[in-house]
């Protein structure tokens, strides 16, 4: 299967470095107007070019990972090259499927919407997938693309904007925790080092209980607070500080700020 890249960005590169990893057989191809930025590419075997139309007659999926205010113009110069079978998939943030096929004026063209986070240089991405043309097959072959870097859901379009802030934002979120985890740590009597080895394995550890056992993080929660311990004191206090209230705000507010950028476009 042949993959080009529209887009040499972090996320462009980070998304052909996993492919180009993955136990699939995965032909790759990238195009940016500077390619010296991504040279490296090219002994990996993956196949580079200055020309975003270069490949495009002989791909499978091609992959929109440019700018927001560049989309639109790539869109009006690739669509005469691009094959009608195709899946198109765009990660580009806040650009909706209308919008898309406004760009590209290709009738029936499967149009997929996608929502990494920066995880995906990992291949440990949560991605929500959105499609309203995408039949059964194409979603299958999206889904497991991005089953090579992460995970993968498909959802309603409705909620791209909400995965934008809960998977992408998200990453923030959690280490804005683990940063506080660590000064907390240092305060108790650690290194910065060493509390930044075990604030993050041991978040690493509490999301793969969840991920395996796939029940209510209180299950977790309930096994390690005894009664009279030092965990509930904790959480407790936390709670009592604003803890849950303040990270269910800074979601909702997050959310909020997206609607008004779209408004304003």
């Amino acid at each position: 299967m042949k993959i080009h890249i529209i887009g040499g960005g972090n996320l462009g590169t980070s998304m052909a470095r996993g492919l180009n990893a993955a136990q699939q057989s995965y032909q790759i191809s990238v195009s940016r107007r500077n390619i010296s930025h991504i040279q490296h590419l090219e002994t990996l075997g993956i196949r580079l070019t200055a020309d975003n139309k270069q490949f495009l007659p002989e791909a499978d999926i091609v992959i929109l990972a440019v700018k927001p205010k560049q989309a639109e113009a790539v869109c009006a110069e690739v669509r005469s090259v691009l094959r009608k079978d195709c899946i198109f998939i765009s990660v580009v943030t806040g650009l909706s499927i209308k919008q898309l096929e406004n760009y590209l004026r290709i009738p029936d063209l499967c149009i997929i919407r996608a929502m990494p986070n920066t995880a995906i240089a990992l291949r440990e991405s949560m991605t929500c997938l959105a499609s309203h043309t995408a039949h059964e097959r194409q979603k299958q072959v999206a889904l497991t693309l991005f089953e090579q870097l992460g995970k993968a859901i498909f959802i309603e379009e409705s909620l791209m904007d909400a995965s934008t802030v809960l998977g992408a934002c998200g990453i923030a979120f959690a280490l804005r925790f683990i940063r506080a985890a660590m000064q907390g740590g240092i305060e108790i009597g650690f290194d910065s080092k060493t509390a930044a080895l075990i604030a993050t394995q041991t978040v690493k550890g509490a999301a793969q209980l969840l991920l395996q056992d796939t029940q209510h993080p209180e299950i977790e929660i309930d096994k390690v607070t005894t009664p009279q311990g030092c965990t509930i004191v904790g959480l407790n206090e936390m709670e009592h500080r604003g803890f849950s209230s303040s990270l269910i705000k800074g979601i909702v507010t997050s959310y909020k700020k997206i609607g008004n950028m779209q408004k304003e476009k």
